[in-house]
């Protein structure tokens, strides 16, 4: 295949990241544009933005621009020019937190309002997967959300990495009417945090006292 045969089946997607902060929309793309994960949260202010470049098939490659837009920019005057032109939109809210989960009702609102004519394909992310022990926010509630609003649903955890990549690349290739290989289809594993239980120190005064061993002794009493 020639140079100008591959840029013809090249193409650019943008992809929009929404929700609130501290749902994890920046991890989501570190994780999958760097493959790395920071600890410390750092809040985006107004948009970062990342480029990668991935094989949907072996004769078709796509450049993912995403761009991760902070999240106290909804109802802000950028938003509208953060969000033109978007091609996908991942709505990610963090398990762990109902309210980032029913806040996503405002978002996808905005969206519709500022993409009119135009609708882009949406995303629905469960982000911090591995906090399952945590959860507040029930799975059917999850796949509700995205089957009245005919979204792709998924949950993910940028931490581990369960998901981020299938998450892009299922979607590109929704987007562009793209078959995956099955490898590209079957679920990820979930990976969950592992719970260690200790004993309560109260615990230890409720089992019973060794009996100490006593020994006779003979004891002369005067009177």
């Amino acid at each position: 295949m020639s140079d100008s045969d591959e840029e013809a089946n090249e193409k650019q997607i943008k992809i929009v990241i929404l929700g609130d902060g501290s749902s994890g929309k920046t991890s989501i793309s570190e994780r999958f544009s760097k493959d790395s994960f920071n600890r410390d949260y750092n809040q985006t202010l107004g948009i970062d933005y990342y480029l990668k470049r991935i094989n949907l098939t072996r004769s078709y490659n796509v450049t993912l621009a995403v761009n991760d837009v902070g999240g106290q920019t909804l109802g802000g005057a950028m938003l509208d020019k953060y969000i033109y032109g978007a091609d996908i939109v991942l709505l990610v809210y963090d398990i762990t937190n109902l309210q980032s989960f029913e806040n996503l009702e405002d978002w996808y609102s905005t969206v519709l309002k500022y993409c009119a004519g135009r609708k882009p394909l949406f995303v629905l992310v469960g982000n911090k997967n591995d906090l399952q022990h945590l959860r507040a926010v029930k799975t059917e509630k999850h796949h509700e959300f995205a089957k009245d609003r005919d979204m792709l649903a998924y949950f993910a955890s940028a931490k581990t990495g369960e998901s981020i990549e299938t998450i892009f690349r299922q979607a590109a290739a929704h987007l562009m009417h793209i078959v995956l290989p099955k490898t590209d289809t079957d679920a990820t594993p979930i990976l969950t945090a592992t719970i260690v239980r200790q004993e309560p120190q109260s615990a230890m005064f409720d089992k019973p006292l060794p009996t100490p061993n006593r020994t006779r002794t003979s004891i002369c009493s005067l009177q």
